[in-house]
């Protein structure tokens, strides 16, 4: 063979080895990279990242996430220290005065009166563990300052100590519930998924920098955190197969507000689906039924059995609570809220054309349509990644179509959305639930803006996309692109409008509805596309 082909051959086979060291190299990479949770272009390229990569190394870990809960105490304490709602707005004020007035009621009466003491002034209407919460909270202030809770005479009390004593208790009990619930469900996904420690941290920080929830219970004031954070000890509980641990937590959410009712559907399909394929497991259903039950009846026998009239007397104690905490007589929406009752109620007035049983059973059949398919997905496929997907179709299919609906209950549905982040570390999801988020603070303006909490409203909301670089994560998907920077046009132009010129006087809520409006159609598309994502939980094999 001649020296030049001898020489030609040499560096072919030369060539072809170093490509295919290059390619081994870079495919071990990439699984490096997978197992370790590095992701790049997506964790790495944050603000909030750039400052944790200093504790990168997994021993300081608990250094970044100590770091994170003071950051996000900083940003709840800020939010305390404007205005709440009712604030100097007699008689009847408003959030802030009915929790203070419930801590009165529970701490000074018996708890057979809890239930029917004036309720023409923020009667009761929460299940008995937000009364039992309150009890607690009254009894400390009492013994603080007794003038803060002293029965009848407190009405309106708005002491600004009162008003600091109230904020602490908010933050207490988020510290105590939803900020441990946060990071154990992290804790769960990093682990199943194998990703980074500092994904954790990043993770931890973007859930709980979740501005909607901050400015509703720091700023509106209420203690949804409470709530949401039981319903997540449940869910990360199931998910670690502890189910009847979970079943107990999520009795206890419901026990504390009822609109925990939003993930009830989704999580009995999943427990059952569990419980009946690929073979019926008696014993397990019959320990969640049991602990189901248990847990309801210990919840309520203070209440029930303090009542000195026997079983009847019980019986009418059961059903005042009822009457209270779901209260359908109040109609199917009170203020305007971006959902399909309120929004359709824009062009057909709903409530001129049917009586408000009619509007129950319309509002009962839309609801069931919306969540169903998610019962059956769960049923059928109760895969622990779809679980998420499932409860956050189910808290929306709740908030866009059931009765009673407040503008604070898109808190539901943004929790299990807030979690993907986590879940889903890559930006095409990602820039979705962001997206969704940042929509849903907006569908709390008029509320915010009612509570005179404007700057907390912009400051927040800039500081927690700007920290995770909300604004630069846009889907893969131009249809996706084009409605993500749309709406946010939408949302600039609204505000915009709303500073610079009055609504007219033959339609002074003019930009509220536009409000409403917009988000509904927001929330509706996001809607269908979680269900998307719900499918294909559900169709994979894991």
């Amino acid at each position: 063979m001649p020296p030049s082909e001898v020489s030609t051959a040499s560096d072919s086979k030369e060539a072809m080895l170093k490509s295919e060291i290059s390619s081994t190299v870079e495919s071990k990479s990439s699984t490096v990279a997978h197992s370790t949770g590095q992701q790049i272009g997506t964790d790495d390229e944050t603000p909030l990242s750039v400052f944790l990569s200093t504790f990168k190394g997994a021993r300081t870990q608990w250094v970044a996430r100590q770091v994170i809960i003071m950051i996000c105490l900083l940003f709840r304490l800020g939010v305390g220290l404007g205005p709440y709602s009712g604030f100097n707005d007699s008689p009847m004020h408003g959030d802030f005065e009915a929790q203070r007035h419930w801590m009165e009621i529970m701490y000074h009466l018996p708890m057979k009166d809890w239930y029917w003491y004036d309720l023409q002034y923020w009667g009761l209407d929460y299940p008995p563990l937000t009364a039992y919460h309150s009890w607690v909270l009254g009894a400390i202030g009492s013994k603080i300052k007794p003038s803060w809770f002293a029965l009848d005479t407190s009405r309106g009390c708005e002491d600004v100590d009162l008003k600091s004593y109230m904020r602490s208790t908010v933050l207490i009990s988020e510290l105590l519930i939803y900020i441990p619930a946060v990071s154990v469900f992290v804790r769960w996904t990093i682990k199943s998924q194998k990703l980074s420690p500092l994904h954790h941290s990043i993770a931890s920080a973007a859930i709980l920098l979740q501005p909607a929830l901050i400015l509703v219970d720091h700023g509106h004031f209420q203690y949804n955190a409470v709530m949401l954070g039981l319903a997540l000890i449940a869910i990360a509980n199931i998910l670690n197969d502890k189910l009847v641990v979970g079943s107990v937590f999520f009795v206890l959410s419901l026990c504390f507000k009822q609109m925990a009712l939003y993930y009830s559907i989704p999580i009995f399909a999943y427990l059952l689906g569990i419980c009946l394929f690929p073979r019926l497991n008696l014993p397990r259903l019959i320990s969640l039924a049991v602990s189901v039950v248990a847990t309801f009846a210990l919840v309520l026998a203070p209440i029930v059995i303090t009542n000195s009239d026997g079983l009847k007397g019980a019986y009418r104690q059961v059903l005042q609570i009822l009457i209270r905490i779901f209260p359908f007589a109040r109609g199917l929406w009170e203020d305007k809220v971006a959902n399909f009752w309120c929004t359709l109620n824009t062009f057909v007035k709903l409530k001129r054309l049917y009586s408000a049983d009619t509007l129950q059973r319309f509002s009962l059949v839309a609801t069931l349509v919306s969540v169903l398919p998610a019962f059956f997905m769960l049923l059928v496929y109760p895969r622990k990644k779809a679980l998420i997907w499932g409860v956050s179709a189910s808290a929306w299919g709740f908030f866009l179509f059931s009765f009673q609906v407040h503008e604070k209950s898109v808190l539901l549905p943004l929790l299990p959305v807030t979690l993907q982040l986590a879940a889903e570390p890559g930006v095409n999801i990602q820039s979705y639930i962001y997206w969704i988020n940042n929509v849903a603070v907006f569908s709390l303006w008029p509320l915010l803006k009612r509570d005179r909490l404007l700057l907390q409203y912009f400051v927040v909301s800039f500081l927690s996309n700007w920290l995770m670089a909300s604004f630069t994560k846009l889907p893969d998907a131009l249809l996706g692109k084009l409605i993500i920077s749309m709406s946010y046009a939408g949302i600039a132009l609204l505000h915009i409008l709303e500073f610079l010129i009055d609504p007219p006087a033959r339609y002074p809520d003019l930009w509220v509805i536009g409000n409403t409006t917009l988000s509904f159609g927001c929330f509706t598309i996001f809607l269908f596309w979680n269900y998307i994502q719900l499918y294909k939980a559900c169709r994979a094999k894991v």
